[in-house]
């Protein structure tokens, strides 16, 4: 007998679900409620986040990634607007989330050019283990 496999998709959920992330969604909504967000990645992480949970409590304003760079007007992804990283600082968000497991390099690119001097806050949508970050930053 062959054991199935686990799709992408399932193995983030299990990931999501490793890491208590509806608990920390709770805690997103409470924090940033009434904030502007910008979410920043749209990869499969991404992806199957929102199959699985629900993020209307969050006022999210757009969805940025490099592969929006020449998006057409009007454009949405996962029912949300989308919107190249250069135009971040355009929608004047409160935050923005980066919404990829791997979240470090990320974050540090933004914080040196997008959102540079800009009063925008910049934090990861997930919340990882203390362990998962430091083998990150020192791999």
């Amino acid at each position: 007998m062959v054991k199935k496999q686990p799709s992408c998709e399932e193995e983030f959920w299990e990931y999501l679900d490793k890491i208590k992330f509806a608990k920390h969604l709770k805690k997103i909504e409470k924090k940033l409620a009434g904030k502007t967000i910008v979410i920043y990645g749209a990869g499969a992480f991404f992806q199957a986040l929102v199959k699985k949970y629900d993020l209307s409590a969050l006022n999210i304003i757009a969805i940025s990634d490099r592969k929006f760079i020449n998006h057409e007007d009007g454009h949405s992804f996962s029912g949300y607007k989308v919107c190249a990283p250069a135009e971040i600082p355009n929608l004047k968000p409160d935050y923005v989330l980066v919404s990829m497991i791997n979240f470090i390099p990320v974050i540090e690119d933004l914080d040196e050019t997008v959102i540079k001097n800009t009063g925008i806050k910049l934090k990861p949508l997930i919340n990882k283990p203390f362990i998962e970050l430091w083998q990150e930053i020192w791999s």
